[in-house]
């Protein structure tokens, strides 16, 4: 497993019913459609998108991110930085996870500085700019990576929503 393999499938989730191609996912966030196909190719082999590749195992993907997210990609907050807020610094979840810590994504187009942890895959910024909703999961995500078990709670409560919706 990389890194992008988890938005890959969490980006496929977002998608519904709506038909996509390997182009639509490489556009939305900012990676090759080679890396794309590499990808699914990777997550089929972990059981974690079926045999055609189109749709995820919900299931199987709330396990790894509950259970192995931490453990395959962990992380260490950085320096103090200038950036994007991230984790339960993300502007919908500050009311929910009350922390005196704030952690964002280095970005030089940043409004806030904080601790600084480095995001999932090289392009997630960019991804996370354009799209609202895959930001916040993202954010969640970073939950996972980097809070503390209350917080972690939170956020995979939150995740269950949204990926099983």
């Amino acid at each position: 497993m990389r890194p992008q393999d988890v938005a890959i499938l969490i980006k496929i989730i977002l998608m519904g019913k709506e038909e996509w191609q390997y182009q639509d996912i490489a556009r939305a966030l900012h990676i090759s459609g080679a890396e794309v196909n590499a990808s699914l190719n990777r997550s089929k082999i972990a059981g974690l998108i079926d045999f055609n590749r189109k749709r995820v195992n919900k299931l199987a993907l709330l396990e790894f991110l509950e259970h192995g997210l931490q453990y395959v990609f962990p992380i260490q907050p950085g320096a103090v930085s200038k950036g994007i807020p991230t984790a339960h610094s993300h502007p919908s979840l500050k009311n929910k996870i009350v922390s005196e810590t704030l952690f964002v994504w280095p970005d030089i187009s940043g409004t806030e500085i904080g601790q600084s942890i480095e995001p999932l895959f090289n392009n997630q910024v960019k991804a996370a700019k354009e799209d609202p909703l895959l930001y916040e999961i993202f954010s969640l995500i970073e939950i996972l990576r980097v809070g503390k078990n209350r917080e972690k709670n939170v956020a995979l409560s939150q995740l269950k929503k949204i990926i099983e919706h």
